[in-house]
This record gives C-alpha cells, structure tokens and sequence, in this order.
C-alpha cells in the first residue's frame, strides 16, 4: 500500500527539525562536550532556496553535516556513525530518516521506510578537509590570494555561504563562511571589467549575423549576451551567480530587476534583429546606470552609439572595462588577461562543481 507523501517542508527547515528534536539530544547524551558544528550546506536544492515538492524525488530530505576538528574526527566518527545508525528516529515529520543505498543503475539516494538501522544523510566531516574539497587550498587561507578567488566557482562559493548553520562550538565554519561571504574589492573590480569585456566582445555580433541573413546566429548572440548580462547584474549585487539550472530563479530575487528582466526576455522573444537590438540597448543602458551607481569609477557615458562605422547600436562595453582596469592596484591582477575568473573561462558543469577534474 503507497502512503500518500507528507505535507511538504523546505529542505533547510527539515534539516533544522533533524538536528534539534533528533542528532543534537543524541550527541548531548552520547558525547556530551563534543565540539562540533551541525549545519546543511554545500549541495542540494534546499541550500539555495529553492527545493519543491519535486526535489524530494532524489537527495533530499532529513539530511544534516556534523565538523569537526581532525583529532575528533579520528576519535569519534565511527562511532558517531553506529550511534545515529542505531537510534535516529524512523523519521522526521513523517520524512523518513533512512536512505534506500545507492545501485549502479539507481545512483542517487532516494528516500524509504525502514523497520531496522537507519542508513542516514548525517555526514560527519572535518571543516578543513571539506572546505578544501569544495573550493581548494584557498578556502582554509586567512585572506585567500587572487588567484585562489580566481579559481572558485560561484555555484560552488554559493552553495558554502549558503544553507544554514544550526551550531558552531569550534566557530571554524562560521569563520570561513564569512570571509568568503563576498570576494575582495580589487577581485571584484576585476571581475566586473572582465564581464564587460566579454559583452563588449559580441554585442555588435547580433547585428552583424542579421545583416548577412542569419537570423539563427544572431538569434544565439542575443542570448549569450543575455546570459553575459544576468550574470554581469549579479556581479553589480554582489552575489555569487549558481549554475544554469537556478540562474534564472535566483535572478528573479535579485533587487530591481523587473525592468531589466522584462528586456532580456522580450531580446529573447524576438524574432527580428531591430527588436532584439532595441531589448538588448535597454538592458545595456539599465546595467551602465548601475554600475555608474557602484562609484567604482567616474561616470561612464551610458548612452548607445554606433559600432565604429557600421550601423549596429551598441554600447561600446569595453569603456567599463578600460574605466575598471584603470582602477586596479593589485599587480596579481593588474598584469592578469582580461579573461576572469574560472566561470568567466568556461562553463562546463563537470569543471565547475567536481574540483580536480582534469582539463585535458
């Protein structure tokens, strides 16, 4: 007989209940004075706010990380494990506890009643180790340099500063979630002149592919500029963009945006160059104003011209670009190629959220 689901609970908050009314009166019973930090971060829908019903489906559920120092980690992990194996509840507000094991044909976890131990979602980690194998040696650094910034992927510094921490005894795992809250200033300058310059490297493209017939092309351009463009306004909040799945969703809280949303999904819309040009140049001249507001640098013009001697109407990108660079006194970023950080370089999926995958 199927029962039917329970009443659904935002991943974080069912993360919150299995700490509370579940690990946390175990560990005070078990090992009392344990130093340890309980939060729900790193991936999984729920960490960024944005699980549904349809989330419960694979990986989600009563799912919970316990940190640790290494001589505790050492000391106490296999037994951390039986306790919570042997006297997790069943279940939490009818959620079961218990996770079906993973199978060569079914790799994810899915979630199932059981009547014996429970095969839970409580990892129990070292701070270290995990913050090293989800952003690399930089994320454990006091001030991490320029290039370990440069290589964070922001889905991945996303998914760290996100989710929730329930308790910090040893207060490692705060610390590192606020110094990685946001990058350095001279980073984020050059971050920014490196996303105006991949704009300013094809905004002329979309006119260019219409004049010589090739509406698909230019079709293409306009959303890759579209693309450029919502992550450039995540850039100006000074949020860390996530991967394609939730960029439009977490783009949609983004402050002050209705306007330019409703550009960018009419240069979408279009079916003509003049119309896709006109939606992309409101989007241009928005995002100018805004990053104008930043007082980053003296005022740029913000208004279009044309692309040289052509007819395209452009906004000639670069500006914000050269105004930026102008800006920067680091000489590890100052000498760098305007080509960004790793998600400026590329945005293959396999790269940017599995750290040491091979490049060649």
């Amino acid at each position: 007989m199927t029962h039917p689901a329970p009443d659904f609970l935002p991943g974080l908050e069912l993360s919150r209940l299995l700490y509370e009314e579940a690990v946390r009166p175990l560990l005070d019973e078990a090992h009392p004075g344990l130093r340890y930090a309980a939060a729900r971060v790193g991936t999984g829908s729920e960490v960024l706010g944005f699980d549904t019903p349809r989330s419960a489906d694979h990986e989600w559920g009563p799912r919970l990380q316990l940190f640790l120092t290494p001589e505790d980690a050492a000391r106490h992990t296999t037994a951390l494990h039986a306790l919570l194996r042997e006297r997790l509840p069943k279940e939490v507000r009818g959620w079961p506890t218990h996770f079906r094991p993973a199978t060569a044909d079914g790799p994810i976890g899915h979630m199932a009643p059981t009547e014996g131990p429970v095969d839970h979602r409580v990892d129990i980690l070292e701070t270290d180790r995990w913050l090293t194998g989800q952003l690399g040696p930089g994320a454990t650094a006091e001030e991490p340099s320029a290039a370990d910034w440069l290589a964070m992927p922001q889905q991945r510094l996303a998914e760290v500063t996100g989710g929730a921490v329930f308790h910090d005894g040893p207060g490692a795992l705060t610390a590192a979630r606020h110094r990685l809250t946001w990058y350095p200033d001279q980073v984020w300058r050059y971050l920014l002149a490196c996303q105006w310059q991949r704009v300013s490297q094809e905004e002329a493209f979309v006119g260019r592919c219409a004049e010589v017939g090739d509406e698909l092309g230019s079709a293409v351009t306009a959303a890759r500029l579209v693309r450029d463009l919502m992550r450039l306004t995540f850039l100006l909040e000074r949020r860390y963009a996530p991967y394609g799945k939730w960029l439009g969703s977490a783009f949609a809280r983004l402050p002050g945006t209705e306007a330019l949303a409703a550009s960018l999904r009419a240069a979408l819309a279009a079916t003509t160059y003049p119309d896709r040009e006109r939606h992309l140049g409101d989007a241009y001249r928005h995002l100018a104003t805004r990053q104008n507001a930043t007082g980053l640098t003296d005022p740029v013009d913000p208004a279009l011209r044309p692309y040289h001697d052509r007819p395209y109407q452009v906004l000639h990108a670069e500006r914000f670009t050269h105004a930026l660079t102008a800006t920067l006194t680091d000489p590890a970023l100052r000498d760098l190629p305007l080509t960004g950080g790793i998600d400026q370089q590329t945005d293959n999926t396999d790269l940017l959220t599995r750290p040491g995958t091979p490049t060649c």
